[in-house]
């Protein structure tokens, strides 16, 4: 079959080619628009999922077939509280961005509260986990305080991060960091004295309840950590105090 010149010079104008990359682009991306609408409930489930697992690690070991969420249905009760430790009716704890909310002043943040209810007794709070949010050293970094029942003692740690570096200061992720934070304390009396990573590593802080032995090579990243320690627990200072009066009163009962 014999083109005829004036469809081949037609196909190879820079209107055919503009025509046939725009038609292109908008197939691919309509097509790129239906996979991502179709895939988001499944995206949405799985983000889910990992928040209730990070909540639950912060306070019990979470086995390989595990059902998380049975195991978080019967363990946690979720609610949302403002910075005076006043629950926040009519709104839930996984409709607030904690991101989002980092971003606004302390006084205005919405605050999620996770507690862990007793097996035998439903009035009776065993851990509260809290979530955290700051800036390390390159990006944001986030995760969750798990306290004991006296609302002061460490039980638990999870740290994540976004662009921390491999090796130093994206160890924050890892167990061997999280687990020196247990059986710290945040407070010194009345006073909310919170927990610090300290410069350098291998030095004991066991005597002492505050510091944290550090981590080599990540100084501003275990700065950002600090920070974002004392920044979101001064946030929910009131609603520890407040509950822990409360333990203070059934205890003398």
């Amino acid at each position: 079959m014999q083109i005829k010149k004036e469809d081949y010079n037609v196909r190879q104008s820079n209107g055919y080619i503009v025509f046939y990359a725009a038609v292109l682009t908008i197939v691919c991306g309509g097509l790129l628009a239906f996979a991502s609408q179709s895939l988001k409930p499944l995206q949405d489930a799985n983000v889910e999922l990992e928040r209730k697992q990070n909540i639950l690690s912060t306070v019990m070991e979470i086995k390989k077939g595990d059902d998380i969420n049975a195991i978080y249905a019967s363990k946690v009760k979720e609610s949302v509280i403002d910075f005076q430790g006043n629950i926040k009716e009519g709104k839930k704890a996984t409709d607030v961005d904690v991101a989002k909310e980092y971003k606004k002043l302390p006084e205005e943040r919405l605050l999620p509260v996770y507690e862990f209810i007793n097996e035998t007794n439903p009035n009776k709070v065993d851990n509260v986990v809290l979530p955290l949010y700051g800036f390390g050293l390159w990006n944001d970094i986030w995760g969750f305080v798990a306290l004991k029942s006296d609302l002061n003692t460490i039980q638990g740690v999870k740290f994540q991060h976004k662009g921390e570096t491999p090796g130093l200061g994206a160890r924050i992720e890892s167990e061997e960091i999280q687990m020196r934070f247990k059986d710290k304390s945040i407070f010194d009396g009345d006073v909310l004295k919170s927990v610090a990573l300290q410069k350098g590593e291998g030095n004991d802080y066991s005597n002492d309840p505050h510091k944290v032995d550090g981590m080599s090579g990540a100084t501003l990243t275990a700065k950002g950590v600090n920070n974002m320690f004392q920044d979101y627990l001064t946030c929910y200072k009131s609603y520890l105090k407040k509950n822990q009066q409360n333990i203070s009163l059934n205890t003398n009962l």
